[in-house]
């Protein structure tokens, strides 16, 4: 049996609070910085999300245990990293991992509300990816989605793949699985080998 979404959902959100603390620790940030970064990786996207379908209370407002997971493992990965320093890789694998979890999860709730594919989509994708945006923003980096590297395309293409299996006949929970499989093959794909997408050249204007 396959765990329940509420299940995925706290997952994702220690995987995200994870990558934000390897991102905060790389700045040299103080302790309070470190949580405050784990955190606004792990709901960021989330809290944007329900803004947006105005679903209230928000997320972690509505059940704190969400805070709490984010505590323990920001607390537990600082723990973990002074004595074991965690690969040059780390940061965007647990990055890759959380984008795979939040982005089906936040198609699902946002499936649950009768949305249009559309915006199953898009919501999906801004689960996925905001939390990110916001930790590369404070952290001073030039945050994924904006450069070259396949992000946000493999957040959509995960769920949309999730939608049209469900279409196809396929069973929520296995669609659900195939859709993280995706996203999660493209951003390690794009890690290992580097796989970018095309670039907009235009012609610099001549002033003379």
């Amino acid at each position: 049996m396959l765990p329940s979404l509420h299940t995925l959902d706290l997952v994702g959100v220690g995987v995200f609070a994870v990558s934000g603390v390897l991102a905060a620790g790389r700045k040299r940030l103080d302790l309070v910085g470190v949580l405050v970064i784990a955190a606004l990786t792990a709901i960021g996207g989330g809290t944007i999300r329900d803004v947006l379908l105005d679903r209230h209370p928000i997320f972690w407002i509505a059940e704190p245990t969400y805070l709490l997971v984010i505590c323990v493992t920001a607390v537990a990965t600082i723990a973990y990293v002074r004595f074991r320093p965690p690969p040059g890789s780390a940061l965007l694998i647990a990055d890759a991992l959380g984008l795979a979890l939040f982005s089906i999860s936040g198609a699902q709730i946002a499936e649950n509300a009768q949305l249009t594919p559309l915006i199953v989509v898009l919501m999906g994708t801004i689960s996925g990816v905001a939390g990110g945006v916001l930790r590369d923003v404070l952290c001073a980096e030039i945050p994924l989605i904006l450069r070259r590297d396949i992000y946000a395309t493999a957040a959509v293409a995960g769920t949309a793949l999730y939608l049209l299996a469900q279409a196809a006949g396929a069973p929520r929970p296995w669609a659900f699985v195939l859709g993280m499989v995706v996203v999660v093959i493209l951003r390690m794909a794009a890690i290992v080998w580097g796989l970018r997408l095309p670039t907009l050249h235009l012609p610099v204007p001549d002033d003379g």
